[in-house]
This record gives C-alpha cells, structure tokens and sequence, in this order.
C-alpha cells in the first residue's frame, strides 16, 4: 500500500492553503502598516518621532502577518489530522 504517502488531491490542498495563508497574511499586515502611515500624515509627524512610528507600523504589520499565517496554517494541519 501506500501508507504515509500524500495523495496529489492532499498535495494540491496543502499549495491552496499555503498561499491562502500568504494572502491573507498580507492583508493584516499591510492595514496595521497602513494605520501607522496614516497617523504620521494626520499628526504631520517629522523626525525620529516619524521614522519610529513607521518602524513601528513594520514591525506590528510583521507580527499580525506572521500571526495570521501561523493560525491559518495549523488550522488546516489540525482539520487535515482529523479527516474534516
């Protein structure tokens, strides 16, 4: 038999879900960003104050990004273990 052994229907799941997880780990990531460069251009920010909001808005866009593809993807290994 062919025990241990992906199916190319498993395969092919596992390419959907891996870039749905990339997608939509950029949308997250791109509005926590967004919200920071919204702020420097309302509050007309300059300087280190500017560049360290932005920085900010990186880093937290990083993190919900990172976070979004994390859950997205262990969500589907736990659905995929128990045959849903």
């Amino acid at each position: 038999m062919d025990r241990g052994r992906e199916s190319r229907w498993e395969k092919d799941a596992m390419t959907v879900e891996i870039v749905f997880a990339l997608v939509t780990a950029a949308v997250p990531a791109a509005l926590v960003y967004a919200v920071a460069w919204t702020l420097v251009r309302v509050l007309d920010l300059s300087g280190s104050v500017r560049d360290g909001v932005l920085v900010a808005g990186v880093i937290l866009g990083a993190v919900a990004g990172v976070w979004r593809l994390v859950r997205v993807l262990v969500r589907f290994d736990e659905q995929r273990r128990t045959g849903r």
